[in-house]
């Protein structure tokens, strides 16, 4: 009633397996066995309180284990493990026997037996996985939807009816009716009955109906909203003229009711009786008013009065509102800031404020005898001067590190360039704002990975936006065309699916397509040209290492005469005889000499571990 927190409880797995979901145990059932033993009997007015009261929590977590938490005692009761490998993505209570169906990521629905914490019966619920969970009013049936939507009677585990569901995966169902609108025929419990679906990124909420014959398996109506619906309460219809009341709050914060009989086929969207915003007053500092989110909405036990709670989703407003629907739009005004600081003020807070006497010191925690002196803002066009006496020295940071005991070297100094993410968020702003200064400084990095990265993480409705861009830096500067290609070509392979979807995708590429045809044309002509070129190149390239080759000597080394007479052939002959024997001596003696060397060199070559094993080396040195 306060709306103020009244329990709070944290699993202690919650980083790694976070909730996904959460079931309310009927109340007044069949209590699961307490861990303290016997018990003792209980007086009938505590059976009375017990059976009004909720307790039992089951919360399904993104690691497929199933906790239940016991909400009056705060503790851990027990956990269900073994049934799913992956995400739980709903859990439902049986109202008559406690057993609990949980479906999954995995693409199973598993029956739970919470007395023994066993799985009691595990089947594969669909193709894909398995999002939302509904049990019939009698308990028989139980409706799962992944896309399509089954009906399963419980007790063969045999699909009873199809439905053809919803293009993403579904969020929601709940049965709309309790008795068929037909009460001549007899109800065998499900026959004749209609439920709601609505799944995420669509607008429409589907209503079925649960036929006698398997023919029809399209929705029967359905009912238009203006964002993805995230929270659905309803009233149920009991009798054949009540109709039923729907209150659907939609992503966008806004709060849609519908009021419908209904009775058979409607083929256009229904669209809501009354949407209720909620918005802040336009206050003294801040006059535009400010919308304020819808994060839930329930009927009252009257179906007249609703239940909002809007605001913050860590401290959420809860405030009663009776029904109006005599106007079609509803804005309420609240004032946050003055509901939320009553509310800390009269909640009780563990922390206390020390009375502190004007006499006493407060040491402030840093080095002792260091404190920095405040800086005035400057003035004008003044400059600052470190303002020191003459005979004292500045500490450098590394001393005042030392001082404070922390290893200088295990302190890094962040990289001077933005991140990623943060390079996508000026991208848009840039974008945007169409300033220039931020998408020269975004477009013009050349890192492949950065590039990827900032497409990736840049949200859809800008990737038109940045396409034109991309195509008017393409038009100016060469050197700019080849930055701007590396961004088109992550855009493309990244978001093609999304621009594949876009109805006029031709006219707002038109520009692009020219653009490439005509900077291609060219292409064919320049590479001819260039292959042109290179022969030439590399063939003058050719004639100048001719022409450097060093002029070869053409005067003759050793010249053989044969003209001169006999006689002087013979005393020639004579001395070159003479000649030749000396020389015999001196060429015997030096190849002995020579062989001698080239003994030693391999003997100390073959010592050394490098002996020439090439045998042209030695006749070299020989």
């Amino acid at each position: 009633a306060g709306s103020r927190l009244q329990h709070e409880y944290v699993p202690s797995a919650h980083l790694s397996a976070a909730c996904t979901c959460l079931a309310w145990a009927p109340p007044g059932g069949r209590p699961p066995p307490s861990k303290d033993g016997p018990q003792r009997k209980k007086r009938k007015s505590e059976v009375a309180e017990v059976d009004k009261q909720l307790d039992i929590l089951a919360i399904g977590t993104a690691v497929g284990s199933i906790l239940l938490y016991s909400t009056v005692k705060g503790e851990l009761q027990s956990k269900l493990d073994g049934g799913h490998d992956n995400r739980v993505n709903c859990v439902r209570w049986h109202q008559d026997n406690w057993c609990l169906y949980s479906c999954s990521e995995d693409k199973h629905i598993v029956e739970w037996n919470t007395q023994t914490c066993k799985v009691k019966c595990k089947w594969k619920g669909d193709n894909s996985s398995v999002t939302s969970l509904c049990i019939s009013p009698d308990g028989k049936m139980l409706l799962s939807a992944g896309r399509t939507i089954k009906l399963w009677d419980l007790e063969t585990k045999e699909v009873y009816r199809h439905f053809t569901g919803h293009a993403t995966s579904v969020s929601s169902l709940m049965f709309t009716t309790v008795k068929p609108m037909n009460e001549n025929k007899p109800f065998d419990g499900i026959t004749g009955l209609y439920f709601l679906s609505g799944a995420i990124h669509d607008r429409l909420l589907s209503v079925w109906y649960i036929r006698s014959d398997r023919k029809e398996k399209n929705a029967v109506m359905s009912f238009t909203v203006t964002d993805e619906p995230t929270f659905i309460d309803l009233t149920i219809s009991e009798v054949k003229e009540e109709p039923v009341k729907l209150a659907v709050v939609c992503r966008d914060g806004q709060l849609h009711l519908f009021e419908h009989i209904l009775n058979g086929y409607c083929k256009k969207p229904l669209t809501s009786n009354c949407t209720i915003q909620i918005a802040t007053p336009g206050s003294d500092e801040d006059s535009t008013p400010k919308p304020v989110p819808i994060l839930a909405a329930a009927f009252c036990t009257d179906k007249q009065s609703l239940l909002l709670v809007y605001g913050n989703t860590l401290q959420p407003i809860i405030e009663k509102v009776s029904l109006n629907t005599t106007e079609s739009h509803v804005c309420l005004i609240r004032d946050i800031k003055k509901v939320l600081s009553l509310k800390t003020d009269v909640a009780l807070t563990k922390v206390k404020t020390p009375v502190v006497n004007s006499d006493t010191k407060v040491l402030v925690p840093g080095i002792p005898g260091h404190s920095t002196a405040v800086k005035a803002p400057p003035s004008g066009k003044e400059k600052k001067k470190n303002k020191r006496k003459p005979g004292e020295s500045q500490e450098s940071i590394e001393e005042r590190l030392e001082a404070l005991d922390i290893d200088v070297s295990k302190v890094k100094t962040p990289g001077g360039l933005p991140q990623t993410d943060s390079f996508a968020v000026l991208l848009v702003q840039g974008l945007e704002s169409n300033d220039a200064e931020i998408l020269n400084r975004v477009l013009n990095t050349r890192k492949e990975h950065v590039i990827k990265n900032t497409v990736a993480r840049m949200p859809i409705h800008a990737v038109i936006p940045l396409l034109h861009e991309l195509t008017k830096r393409l038009q100016g500067n060469p050197y700019s065309a080849s930055l701007m290609v590396r961004w088109l070509k992550s855009v493309f392979t990244l978001h093609a699916s999304y621009l594949a979807t876009l109805p006029d995708l031709i006219p707002q590429l038109g520009m692009l397509y020219q653009l490439m045809e005509s900077r291609v044309k060219t292409l064919q002509k320049l590479s001819r040209l260039h292959g042109r070129l290179y022969i030439l190149i590399t063939q003058v390239a050719a004639s100048e290492k001719a022409q450097d080759v060093a002029d070869v000597n053409q005067t003759a080394k050793l010249v053989y005469e044969d003209e001169s007479s006999e006689e002087e052939g013979s005393d020639d002959e004579m001395i070159a005889d003479k000649d030749s024997d000396e020389n015999w001596d001196e060429d015997e003696e030096k190849e002995e000499q020579s062989d001698e060397q080239d003994m030693d060199m391999t003997v100390e070559k073959e010592i050394n571990g490098d002996s020439d094993l090439e045998p042209e080396n030695e006749s070299e040195e020989e």
